[in-house]
């Protein structure tokens, strides 16, 4: 059997990370199995669609790595792709339905339904349509055939499927184990709504089923539909997908279903790609990689210590067995992580080539070999790229002041004499690469603690003690910028 995953978010915004990391499990899984990874648009709620979402998903995906076998733009042997164009479709099976007594049509008008509910609130109780109340209601199944017929041409309806009571729903998670409901707890679902698009779980089982899903890996939100996807298979006397249901990627403290609020509140990104004013991973300067190796772990874990995991080794260790049940606490800080270790890892004429953008902040006027030098020395301390911009501060701008906590704890040390001593190296033209010895062999006769000479170095090209190599530091800056701001501290201790 040929392994079919399909990934088939709705058109209705910009993709969440929860989705991408869906995404991801079914590509990995499909990829495993060498199977196919079918992108589906269900864009059923015509009301609810937003421009331009349908291209930020692709794109999205796109730029995760996680590139469909088949999608509206990869049409395959099973489309269309989109569910909106495949109204006949749905129209051929809920016929089916209806002809067989297993589905019904409703001509009960909104107004008339909210004041049943109305008179049930008054009771205190839920007002459910389904096998205790349909036979008093609006619908074919308890109204003469011509009159449906007259309806059906005349009037809005909706069709519902029929849900028997005292039968046991019974459904294999390979996550969760089987799942038992009762079928009186299932409500008679409308199918085809009044503007004639099917609901998402009519269309969902019929796609499903046309385009030979095998296995069916979605979030946990979709835990309580199951039963009613299981009772419409069981209508048309289909085998259903297997499933799986992921756990939901919580809020940083745990509680709840992580949104795109958090991200605005706490000041982290929940979106591949920016939408809207909001920034993705991309524009904060994530690497695809490193964010896929974190989401892989957010409902997943190999069993082991090792945490770093490019795309093809996820392919070779990743185990839908290992998805646990719990929810997983979304936490950027261990993102960053993530990234920050690609980072270290991935060659610099990688990021030169595919991330520029992140690179404007070295002026042009530098040489290839000077903005390679910077970023070198950088590379170690980025955990964004978008960092870059900030620590190559200190290549681009003199110290407008000096850490006054510690010029005061290294001021007994005379720090003036130290910088004096870096300056005459510098007006002589010392190779900097020379500094370090020349300056231990200076510090012979001073018997200086060598901590406060480089204390004192560092404070005069850079402000601080923040950094990395200070003589990687000068020799970028070269002798002439050196020792300006050398000079410019020497002054500026009175």
């Amino acid at each position: 059997m040929s392994i079919r995953v399909r990934f088939a978010p709705s058109p209705t915004g910009p993709l969440h990370i929860g989705g991408i990391r869906t995404a991801l499990y079914n590509y990995l899984f499909a990829k495993q199995n060498k199977g196919r990874l079918i992108l589906r648009i269900e864009d059923t709620d015509q009301n609810r669609i937003v421009e331009n979402a349908e291209s930020y998903i692709e794109d999205a995906l796109s730029w995760c790595g996680l590139v469909p076998d088949e999608s509206p733009s990869k049409p395959g042997n099973f489309g269309p792709y989109r569910q909106s164009e495949r109204k006949h479709v749905y129209q051929d099976h809920i016929e089916k339905l209806v002809k067989e007594g297993k589905a019904y049509y409703a001509f009960d008008t909104p107004e008339e339904l909210s004041k049943i509910r109305e008179d049930y609130e008054i009771r205190k109780e839920t007002f459910k349509y389904g096998a205790e109340n349909r036979m008093t209601l609006n619908n074919s199944l308890n109204l003469p055939e011509e009159t449906v017929k007259k309806l059906v041409n005349e009037s809005p309806y909706v069709v519902r499927l029929r849900v028997d009571k005292g039968k046991t729903i019974k459904v294999k998670d390979r996550v969760r184990g089987y799942i038992e409901i009762n079928s009186g707890e299932v409500d008679d679902k409308i199918l085809i709504k009044a503007d004639g698009m099917p609901t998402y779980h009519f269309a969902n089982v019929i796609d499903d089923h046309l385009m030979k899903i095998t296995h069916v890996i979605r979030g946990e939100e979709w835990l309580p539909s199951l039963a009613v996807h299981q009772l419409i298979y069981d209508a048309f006397d289909w085998i259903a997908p297997e499933f799986m249901h992921l756990p939901l990627i919580l809020k940083p403290q745990g509680k709840g279903k992580l949104s795109k609020r958090d991200g605005e509140k706490l000041g982290f990104p929940v979106f591949p790609l920016a939408w809207e004013g909001s920034e993705g991973f991309k524009e904060k300067g994530f690497l695809p990689e490193a964010l896929m190796n974190y989401l892989a772990f957010l409902g997943w874990n190999p069993g082991t210590n090792e945490e770093i995991f490019n795309m093809d080794k996820l392919l070779s260790v990743f185990d839908t067995e290992k998805i646990q049940k719990g929810g997983a606490k979304f936490d950027f800080e261990k993102a960053k992580w993530f990234n920050h270790k690609f980072l270290e890892s991935t060659d610099q004429k990688i990021i030169f080539e595919h991330f520029p953008e992140f690179l404007e902040c070295l002026p042009v006027s530098w040489s290839q070999k000077k903005r390679n030098a910077v970023y070198s020395v950088l590379k170690d301390r980025l955990f964004l790229l978008e960092d870059l911009k900030s620590l190559s501060l200190i290549f681009l701008e003199d110290p407008s002041e000096y850490d006054s906590k510690v010029l005061s704890k290294i001021q007994k040390n005379n720090p003036k004499k130290i910088v004096a001593q870096f300056c005459k190296m510098a007006k002589e033209e010392v190779s900097i690469k020379d500094w370090k010895s020349k300056i231990h062999k200076w510090n012979k006769n001073e018997k200086l603690p060598f901590g406060v000479i480089m204390q004192s170095l560092r404070l005069a090209i850079i402000g601080n003690l923040k950094g990395p190599d200070i003589f990687d530091v000068c020799e970028i800056l070269g002798n002439q910028v050196t020792l300006r701001r050398l000079e410019k501290f020497y002054h500026h201790q009175n």
